[in-house]
């Protein structure tokens, strides 16, 4: 997870000679790029993406929620559910006691509180790693985990983890000198089987480990599924960092990291790790037809890369694109190796509210369902993550896959069905800023200090638009909503906000001006009419006269609306040191939550 200290050797090994043009290689052919000045990159939305917080960590806790470091989450798609496996330790990175936890759901949106899969391990008293000095004494493992679960031939279930072991400062848990990986079956009624290893690193055997050896087990299901995974070489080679370093069933004994992959119709697998390295297996990852090579045109860094075939016969990627972990975006392709777009799937980063080692700003590490592990029955892309290596989070990515909105809007929320209303609306939903259907409206709601609700919405490309849209705050002393109108970057030209006392402003240059009144429980009937040419807008609010205002920002054409329970987050930036080491104050504590009603929105939209 933290930055490998050979890094300079493997960016040199990233470098060498792109393969030849009658090689085939995933390629990026796209001219979109993102700019990291921005935590959305200036990139276009995929349309229709739910961004959903299934754990938000609080040290108050006194449950699984009160460690404070939380990462490589995994997902699956069994017995309809959704099944979301993350590593937890209390404070920072390879910092023991560690423990993998679960989670399930079964619409992707409502998550049951965390459970502990895998629970805290203790290092034999005495062990020592070959090469250092520190000694265990009441010393416990951490976790680690590449791969975290596989659904067996006979479709069952089983949950995978690594317990690796970190004894003193700059330890590497992934060194190969850990204890091993474990296995164990999640059940339909919701319960779990017993723990066992699949398979120990050379210092631990059946005799001096807690838990037993697979081969041990009465349960044939469960020794033929094990012997499944140790014979698929497209799963081991997602294990090579923890495992020996000579064991015979890594085919590709070399530091690549986090595989993920996907086949091709021809039965080729395409192989992706971090750096966006990238090479061709034509028999199940037993081989790879070269080394793994930087992904011409691909710009990823030292964090994970997700690929799948998609329900629509497609192909996407889903990755942080730059040399830092925001944004996070999607790529698509129609034959599973060129690759020629760039959209936006998560853009905001949330406050780092608890400071801790390795903890590194924004959405990352992600990952999606692997090819065995089941397919939702909504036929979208549904990716996990983490934010911070601290909250967890999943997202739902429409498929096909499009930034392009030609018709359009006329959405009045009570006349449509609730599972329909929100399809093409972009949302970023935080435990404690909900946003959501409730009744016939889209509700924002905000009990959060440190983040916001958000709800973005599409419309044609336009040099002139106008945008109605009914509103109803259900508070005047606390909360604030700002309302954006803005380019295909992203760029606002204008802002309304409703501010918590009871006012109704616009952005003008460096202040705000008041254009009129707002009352808890009654709903404004706003029309925004804009002209980019001009930069002039008016706003009319329920039978008011229309003011007339100019954009505090320039723009030569807009493409959505943007209505969101806070103000722009601008930090963490290009230059923020790595590592925060404080905690924010109240970082456990909620405000008093503020709520607004969306009724309907309608555009009219000239190009």
């Amino acid at each position: 997870m933290k930055l490998i200290s050979n890094r300079n050797l493997l960016l040199s090994m990233c470098m060498l000679p792109l393969l030849a043009a009658a090689q085939d290689t995933v390629r990026y052919t796209g001219t979109t790029l993102s700019n990291v000045d921005y935590h959305h990159g200036q990139l276009q939305p995929a349309i229709g993406v739910h961004n959903i917080q299934t754990m938000r960590a609080n040290r108050a806790d006194t449950g699984v929620t009160r460690w404070t470091y939380n990462h490589a989450p995994m997902l699956a798609y069994w017995n309809n559910h959704f099944y979301l496996e993350y590593l937890s330790n209390p404070v920072g990175e390879h910092v023991p006691p560690g423990r993998t936890l679960l989670q399930w759901s079964r619409d992707g949106y409502q998550w049951n509180t965390p459970v502990v899969l895998f629970p805290e391990y203790k290092i034999p008293d005495g062990f020592v790693k070959p090469g250092r000095t520190d000694t265990a004494k009441n010393n416990l493992a951490v976790m680690h985990q590449r791969i975290g679960f596989y659904t067996a031939t006979s479709n069952r279930l089983f949950a995978l983890a690594y317990y690796g072991i970190a004894l003193g400062q700059k330890d590497d848990p992934n060194d190969g000198n850990g204890v091993g990986r474990v296995i164990r079956e999640i059940k339909q009624d919701g319960s779990f089987g017993p723990i066992y290893f699949l398979r120990y690193n050379h210092n631990f055997n059946e005799k001096n480990t807690s838990y037993p050896f697979y081969k041990s087990s009465k349960d044939k299901g469960l020794v033929a599924a094990c012997e499944e995974i140790l014979h698929n070489g497209l799963l081991m080679q997602q294990m090579v960092e923890e495992s020996d370093r000579n064991d015979e069933l890594i085919p590709l004994k070399k530091d690549f990291k986090a595989l993920s992959y996907y086949h091709l119709p021809d039965g080729r697998a395409v192989g992706l790790w971090k750096y966006a390295l990238t090479s061709i297996s034509t028999n199940e990852g037993q081989t790879w037809q070269y080394n793994p090579t930087r992904a011409p045109g691909f710009v990823n860094a030292n964090a994970k890369i997700w690929g799948q075939r998609t329900s629509d016969g497609k192909y996407a990627t889903v990755y942080n694109p730059s040399e830092f972990r925001w944004p996070l975006a999607v790529s698509t392709s129609t034959d599973g190796l060129t690759y020629n777009n760039l959209l936006l799937v998560n853009g905001e980063i949330s406050a780092l509210r608890y400071g801790g080692a390795y903890k590194s700003y924004g959405p990352q590490y992600v990952r999606g369902i692997q090819e065995m592990d089941g397919h939702p029955p909504d036929s979208n892309m549904w990716v996990t993550y983490s934010m911070n290596k601290e909250d967890i989070w999943i997202s739902k990515i429409p498929v096909p896959v499009t930034g392009k909105q030609t018709a359009d809007v006329q959405e009045v929320f009570a006349d449509m069905q609730p599972h329909q209303a929100l399809r093409y609306w972009n949302l970023y939903s935080p435990l404690w800023c909900r946003v959501a259907m409730q009744g016939q409206a889209l509700v924002l709601a905000d009990s959060d200090p440190f983040d916001y609700a958000k709800a973005e919405r599409v419309f044609p490309e336009a040099t002139k638009v106008t945008l109605a849209f009914g509103l109803t705050p259900l508070q005047t002393n606390t909360g604030t909503l700002e309302i954006e109108v803005t380019d295909p970057k992203g760029t606002p030209c204008l802002r309304l906000l409703l501010d918590s006392t009871g006012t109704v402003c616009t952005k003008q240059g460096y202040r705000n001006r008041s254009i009129g009144k707002y009352k808890a429980g009654e709903q404004l009937h706003i029309t925004l009419e804009l002209n980019t040419s001009t930069r002039f807008y008016t706003v009319k609010i329920n039978d008011a006269k229309p003011v007339l205002n100019v954009y505090f920002a320039p723009v030569a054409t807009v493409n959505r609306i943007v209505f969101r329970t806070g103000h722009t987050v601008r930090f963490p930036d290009a230059d923020t040191p790595t590592d925060q080491d404080y905690d924010l104050p109240g970082a456990d504590s909620k405000a008093p939550e503020a709520r607004y009603q969306i009724h309907y929105l309608k555009t009219t939209t000239q190009p």
